[in-house]
């Protein structure tokens, strides 16, 4: 029984720790062991999302490196790209005049600065020496973080491709967000220099510099970077005020000041400086040369700038709003364009037009002259033409020597570079070419009392057939003299006269007395139906009023070069060769004085002094002409069509002697009446002059009985 009776109850020997071990694992886990066991878990029962999620690691990892190596690279390549441009970088003294040609400055007979050509360059200004008011401007107008900045702002860009995008354009077109750093590197053309046998013109070099392109933009920044590095704030600035384009031929802020305000670019106050800086973003258009008033306007907006940013008080912000920046009076002005531009015609052209260095030429320009020839003009056409006409007018004023003293090319005066009817127009002179006839005739010895017939008379011309001049008015005087056939410009008269004397020496004399153009061959030459400009007919009477000698017009006297003392080209005067007696120039000087005395130009006729001229009107009055002098100045009106449209009711004794009139008498201000250098006849006798013969020109024995008529109406005056 006891073998069969249960085991005595004994306890089980164990390990130690053992039951520990079973004890805890039945207890639940702690949260932080869950945790950690839970990716175990988690893997265990998605590992196809396990698997996928290892994928996307890897290729962020590797995303992540590319990106570190290709901005390592990157900034690699910039920082080389910069460190290059600053090595190649110059002094900053090297880039302050970048201009391919130089400029052309003239002065008046007085000396004073009246016009410019070319590009001006003022001299070499800093950012220390501008006005401060100049600086803070332009800081304010272009960069407001230009001091803080490495030469690129990331928010202007941001900012710039934001508004072009609202704008309809695309991110790089419009505006740019380019610092003053920037802007600067474009100015330099990113250090590409000028080459002519690559560009044809420099403004094609420059619109090079200036195309917009995502490649450019990116040269561009490096660029500017590059000049950060190589030069300080300040310099980069005085290179910008020193070669940015401002309007008007301006290179720099220095050429501006004088060119808008006659003064250096450290004197220029509040509202002159926000003028200056408002140029920058399209000179032509808001040149106050241009249009004053849209000038003050985007100056307003320059000084709201200033003040917002501090660089102005509220109390000076409002004085320059209420004294906007005036033009200086020379600008103002904007005289003698048509004389500047004719000038640089005349001289040489390394010297003038494509001149590379800095020119000064010294004229015979008088702006009183100019301003009162201007005035005249204006007030015809105000109160005695028509609103709407399209007629146009050319003036010139000078004295006996040829010296050009006033010049008005058309109706509009204030130009540049315009088509000049005084100097390029080629016009029919009408009877403003026949005292050239009365000159030979005086001059072979007739007298202002010798007679001539005016009846009717036709000419054979051979080629051509019978030609039978008509007088204006259609009416016969019978017998005249020589003056009262040019007082009251009868065409039949001169006609008889021209061929009597011989129109070879009429021909002579005009061209003696500097008429260029071709001359009619036929009797029709008498009646001015050979063309001319104005300011050779000018030039020609001016030759009648010098006592008979020839003259060349001409408006340069002095050219030099900027700096130096030594003219390279200098004139005296333009008095040539004799053309005809004085004695005869002197009586065609009365004759023409009865013109205005009693005849065809009676509109003409000053109240204080005596003066002498002749009118002209062409067939169909396409041009009316008057040109005459007083003892001190000889000027000449031309009025017509620029499409040879005719003229409605005008003839060379209306408006274009009434233009005369007004400019002689503003011309005259001041000045003291002289007596005309003129002949007065001492009797009158009738001499005949009939011209017998005329259209046989090839006869012998016609030209000795000419010869010998002539002769014996010597020997009886």
């Amino acid at each position: 029984m006891r073998g069969r009776g249960k085991p005595p109850l004994v306890a089980d020997r164990r390990t130690p720790g053992k039951a520990a071990k079973k004890t805890a694992a039945k207890q639940p886990a702690s949260g932080a062991a869950r945790r950690r066991k839970a990716p175990a878990r988690t893997r265990r029962r998605n590992p196809v999302a396990a698997f996928f999620g290892g994928i996307v690691r890897w290729v962020l990892r590797l995303i992540w490196r590319f990106t570190w190596g290709v901005t390592t690279v990157v900034a690699l390549l910039v920082a080389g790209a910069v460190f290059y441009f600053q090595s190649t970088l110059p002094p900053v003294t090297q880039l302050l005049d970048g201009r391919a040609r130089g400029s052309v400055t003239f002065l008046d007979r007085d000396g004073a600065v009246f016009a410019w050509r070319g590009e001006q360059f003022g001299g070499q200004i800093t950012a220390d020496t501008v006005a401060p008011e100049l600086k803070n401007a332009i800081v304010a107008t272009e960069d407001k973080r230009f001091y803080s900045h490495f030469g690129v702002s990331p928010r202007g860009i941001a900012s710039a491709i934001r508004i072009n995008l609202r704008e309809g354009r695309g991110p790089l077109s419009g505006n740019g967000g380019s610092t003053i750093t920037q802007q600067t590197a474009k100015l330099l053309c990113l250090g590409v220099p000028f080459d002519p046998d690559k560009w044809e013109t420099e403004a094609a070099y420059e619109a090079d510099c200036r195309r917009t392109t995502l490649w450019r933009k990116i040269k561009e920044a490096t660029f500017a970077m590059g000049m950060e590095v190589r030069y300080s704030k300040d310099e980069i600035l005085t290179i910008y005020l020193n070669r940015a384009y401002l309007g008007a031929g301006a290179r720099g802020f220095q050429a501006a000041a004088e060119r808008y305000f006659g003064k250096s670019a450290n004197e220029v106050n509040a509202a002159e400086a926000a003028m200056l800086a408002g140029l920058l973003k399209a000179p032509t258009t808001y040149a106050p040369t241009n249009n004053l008033k849209r000038a003050q306007d985007r100056a307003n907006l320059i000084l709201g700038l200033m003040e917002e940013q501090g660089y102005l008080g509220a109390r000076e912000a409002e004085y320059a709003r209420a004294h906007p920046a005036e033009l200086s009076e020379a600008a103002a002005a904007r005289a003698g364009g048509y004389f500047a531009d004719w000038v640089m015609d005349g001289a040489p052209a390394f010297l003038s037009s494509d001149t590379t260095e800095d020119v000064i030429i010294r004229t015979t320009f008088d702006q009183r002259l100019q301003q009162a020839a201007e005035d005249a003009m204006k007030e015809i056409f105000e109160d005695k033409v028509r609103d709407g006409s399209k007629a146009q007018a050319a003036i010139v004023v000078m004295s006996a020597d040829g010296a050009v003293r006033a010049m008005v090319g058309g109706r509009k005066t204030r130009v540049s570079g315009a088509f000049n009817r005084a100097t390029m127009a080629r016009r029919q002179t009408g009877s403003a070419f026949k005292p050239f006839v009365y000159a030979a005739a005086l001059d072979l010895g007739h007298t202002p009392n010798s007679t001539v017939v005016d009846e009717p008379i036709t000419l054979n011309v051979p080629g051509s057939g019978p030609y039978s001049p008509k007088n204006y008015s259609n009416e016969f005087m019978g017998r005249v003299t020589l003056t009262q056939a040019l007082t009251h410009s009868l065409n039949i008269p001169a006609v008889r006269v021209s061929e009597a004397v011989g129109r070879e020496n009429v021909r002579k004399v005009a061209e003696d007395f500097g008429i260029q153009s071709d001359l009619a061959a036929g009797p029709a030459l008498a009646l001015g139906a050979s063309e001319s400009t104005l300011i050779e007919m000018t030039g020609a009477y001016a030759g009648i009023l010098n006592g008979g000698r020839s003259v060349r017009p001409y408006g340069l006297v002095e050219l030099r070069l900027q700096g130096d003392d030594a003219p390279l080209i200098g004139q005296e005067g333009g008095m040539g060769e004799r053309v005809i007696s004085e004695r005869a120039a002197q009586s065609l000087t009365y004759m023409m004085h009865q013109v205005i005395e009693a005849g065809t130009g009676r509109r003409a006729k000053l109240p204080d002094r005596q003066a002498a001229g002749k009118t002209g009107t062409t067939q169909a009055a396409r041009d009316a002409w008057f040109i005459g002098f007083t003892a001190d100045y000889v000027a000449g009106v031309w009025m017509g069509y620029d499409d040879n449209t005719p003229l409605t009711g005008v003839t060379g004794g209306g408006l274009p002697a009434e233009i005369w009139h007004e400019t002689m008498l503003r011309v005259h201000e001041g000045l003291p009446p002289r007596p005309l250098p003129m002949l007065v006849p001492e009797s009158l006798r009738d001499h005949a002059l009939e011209g017998r013969g005329a259209g046989r020109r090839n006869d012998p024995a016609e030209t000795v009985l000419r010869e010998v008529l002539r002769t014996l109406l010597g020997q009886r005056n």
